[in-house]
């Protein structure tokens, strides 16, 4: 019992570590951006991706064990855990509409 509550603890972690880098990444890609970096923003939405795919796949490997009858206990740092992912992809999300944006307006500025 003890080594699955360390199992769930290490992905509920792995979740928002993932998560938390996402969001950093994309944050990072909205600066340079902002600075005319095109490159290094396109590089770290693509980095965020990473984040976020490591994060999904935890998800779904905690979901397959559900289906499969393997119930996780709910606890408050699993929620967070979730909604911090939520909240990476969202950021990542918009992060990606401001670069498009900031690189339209350089076009534009030619």
């Amino acid at each position: 019992m003890a080594e699955e509550h360390d199992e769930q603890l290490e992905t509920i972690m792995g979740l928002i570590v993932n998560g938390g880098n996402a969001k950093s990444s994309a944050f990072e890609a909205i600066n340079a951006a902002k600075k005319g970096h095109f490159t290094v923003a396109d590089q770290k939405l693509k980095e965020s991706d990473h984040f976020l795919v490591e994060a999904h796949n935890s998800q779904t490997d905690m979901l397959t064990k559900e289906a499969n009858g393997e119930h996780a206990k709910v606890s408050l740092l699993m929620v967070h855990s979730q909604d911090h992912i939520m909240n990476a992809i969202t950021f990542r999300d918009l992060a990606g509409e401001i670069v498009d944006l900031y690189k339209r307006l350089d076009k534009e500025g030619d």
